[in-house]
């Protein structure tokens, strides 16, 4: 069983990986922010950055799907390889933070790999506004998040629901702005409901 989440910066997909991953005892993958070695320089200057972040990022997804599917474990994700090719890196493209030249060597290497992964069983869209995405932004207090800009985030938003309004693959759409699923356990409860609903039984 391959679970994963997906939704915009802080709409909280690395705490519903840590409870969902304890919940049904699954090998969590998260995204691999900290060690990503672009990413202080990339929100200080994105448009000499964006093209080396995202193919940082393309590449540890892809390998991260690899060692998914080579392995026999049920695993939930902290982001999907899809989001950073239908919503990061095509909204750095119109926003003149990445070159044509370069997001087409981008598209090409993507759709070059995507060929060989499996899409997850069950994708988790946490849906969150604007206020709720900087509210957890500064909670968790990362330096190289301050000077995220709000037409970022709300441009990425956008994105997102783009991408899920066409999205075949079977998903559920959780409202976060009304949950608290970190420290509620009839929130999290909710959406394990909708969970097992979705999967029918499949774990």
């Amino acid at each position: 069983m391959h679970l994963a989440i997906a939704g915009n910066i802080g709409s909280g997909k690395t705490t519903l990986t840590t409870l969902l991953s304890k919940h049904y005892k699954f090998e969590p993958h998260y995204e691999n922010v900290e060690d990503n070695p672009y990413i202080s320089d990339f929100y200080e200057d994105m448009q000499r950055w964006s093209f080396n972040m995202q193919i940082y990022f393309l590449n540890t997804r892809y390998n991260s799907l690899l060692q998914i599917q080579k392995g026999k474990k049920n695993v939930i994700q902290d982001r999907t390889i899809y989001e950073d090719a239908n919503i990061f890196a095509p909204n750095l493209h119109s926003m003149g933070l990445m070159s044509t030249r370069d997001f087409d060597t981008y598209q090409r290497l993507f759709e070059s790999m995507v060929q060989t992964v499996k899409a997850p069983d069950l994708l988790i869209y946490l849906r969150a506004s604007i206020p709720s995405l900087v509210n957890n932004i500064q909670k968790r207090g990362r330096e190289y998040e301050d000077s995220i800009r709000l037409d970022y985030l709300r441009r990425l938003n956008e994105r997102y629901e783009a991408w899920m309004s066409s999205y075949r693959g079977k998903h559920i759409i959780v409202e976060v702005d009304d949950l608290n699923f970190a420290e509620n356990n009839e929130h999290l409860g909710s959406i394990i409901s909708r969970i097992e609903a979705e999967t029918n039984g499949l774990f």
